[in-house]
């Protein structure tokens, strides 16, 4: 029996491996909650909402705690499988007042052709880029009009995990091991300009034995290449960072694509990249850790090198993001947390500060605009985080309108000025379900409208009442 079920074991295709990087190591490390909040359906246009806050600890049981007010908001729905980690949300009713209120209402819903899974969004030059399948898909950020649908003729590259831009060019992860390399022409048509790793670069190290490396028993590829999908991209420094799902980490230079350095990073496959202002590369992987890739420039080091480990997730880590200065990075697993990290020198360079729960199932991707991290997660919703002046984080809104898993996230933040005593931030959020949200949220200071803050005391003051008549009932 074995001699038959052996061979079967062995051959994997990695397009049958599509989702692994979140699915399989989501069941095997996330129990499911024998509880869910009854979700509300999404009105066209939600009234100004209060910071409220999820009351969850470490040692708590998981359970529901709800209001009429707050039932998507103010919950324990996310299981503590995390428990020696601090909550970060957990806000006391004088933090509440932040003066701030947040609202969102639903724009447009884009829907590319044919409907595909949404695996991957970004945005640049009023360009909303979205990945479905081998294609890509070109809108226009203000009137979500189609501008280009490229790589739709080259099936057999895959699906696309990545996009991200630098010096004029779009760089784009595949499904078959390869980066491809495009330019926006006048005609706002995109032309591939090269494939990663090129062909002079192949043949600058096919040669020598000494550049090729064991990839699986009795086959070899050149340390230049990945050998299996590419699963994130981002750029820094004129050099353009790479991960795949066969754990390499590997630096190109933009200006003539050359690969230079390889490094096997983690002990499974690596799900996301993100790199700071500084040059600072941060990897996330399957084997639950976060490593930190820098150059030591006190020793002339050209070559980036591993700084710092971090572990505090139990299970796959699936997406990264960090905030403006670099100084803060947020983490996101199949354990349903968003883990906080930042900057302390006596702690080998970054320490965990918290956790933010409210997710009921993995957290999917993460981004970090104007102050605000927004999360997609497997439970089909998208979570905005705001932090308090005391350090703390609150969730200001949840927005549950897609019927599968969130994947991706992209935003615009809107000109400022052009929300009196607030900003603007256009959101479009990509679903396994092929659809794409387009969402216009606005934070606004409710000490400069002293009507809307006096609303909202009312509120708040309606919604104490409510959570201590819940806590005298428990």
């Amino acid at each position: 029996a074995l001699r038959i079920i052996n061979p079967f074991l062995r051959s994997f295709s990695p397009a049958n491996m599509e989702i692994r990087s979140w699915l399989p190591t989501c069941s095997s490390n996330i129990v499911t909650s024998t509880a869910a909040a009854a979700p509300t359906p999404p009105p066209e246009t939600l009234p100004p909402k209060l910071l409220y806050s999820d009351t969850s600890s470490g040692s708590d049981m998981p359970g529901i705690r709800s209001s009429s007010t707050s039932s998507s908001l103010h919950t324990d729905l996310s299981l503590q499988t995390l428990p020696s980690v601090p909550s970060l949300q957990k806000l006391s009713a004088e933090t509440l007042h932040l003066s701030l209120s947040v609202t969102h209402h639903h724009v447009a819903s884009l829907k590319p052709r044919p409907l595909q899974a949404i695996t991957f969004l970004a945005t640049h030059h009023n360009l909303l880029y979205a990945a479905a399948g081998n294609e890509i898909h070109v809108f226009d950020a203000d009137n979500h009009s189609l501008v280009d649908i490229f790589n739709n003729k080259d099936s057999s590259s895959g699906s696309v995990k990545s996009v991200t831009f630098k010096n004029g060019r779009i760089f784009s992860g595949h499904q078959d091991c390869k980066i491809r390399v495009w330019k926006l022409t006048a005609s706002k048509q995109h032309r591939l300009v090269s494939v990663l790793p090129t062909v002079k670069d192949r043949l600058r190290h096919f040669i020598f034995p000494t550049n090729y490396v064991n990839v699986r028993r009795h086959r070899k590829r050149l340390w230049i290449e990945h050998h299996d999908a590419v699963a994130g991209l981002a750029v820094t420094d004129g050099f353009l960072c790479s991960v795949s799902w066969d754990k390499c980490l590997k630096i190109w230079r933009v200006s003539d694509f050359k690969c230079t350095q390889s490094v096997i990073a983690h002990d499974d496959a690596i799900n996301a990249v993100a790199v700071s202002s500084d040059g600072t590369i941060y990897t996330a992987s399957v084997d639950h850790r976060i490593k930190v890739w820098g150059r030591r420039r006190s020793t002339g080091e050209k070559k980036h090198v591993l700084i710092a480990t971090l572990e505090k997730h139990k299970s796959a880590v699936n997406a990264l993001a960090l905030n403006g200065d670099g100084t803060v990075l947020f983490s996101g697993a199949c354990d349903r947390s968003i883990l906080v990290w930042e900057r302390e020198d006596t702690a080998n360079y970054m320490a965990v500060t918290g956790a933010l729960r409210g997710h009921s199932k993995a957290i999917l991707c993460l981004i970090n605009v104007s102050e605000l991290l927004f999360s997609g997660s497997a439970d089909r919703t998208v979570r905005i985080w705001r932090r308090g002046h005391d350090g703390r984080f609150c969730c200001l809104t949840v927005s549950d309108s897609h019927e599968k898993p969130v994947k991706s996230l992209a935003a615009v933040p809107e000109s400022e000025g052009s929300i009196p005593n607030g900003r603007g931030i256009k959101v479009f959020s990509g679903s396994f379900d092929g659809e794409i949200k387009v969402w216009r949220v606005v934070v606004s200071d409710l000490n400069n409208n002293p009507s809307c803050s006096d609303l909202h005391l009312v509120k708040l003051n309606s919604l104490m009442e409510k959570i201590e008549k819940n806590d005298n009932l428990d």
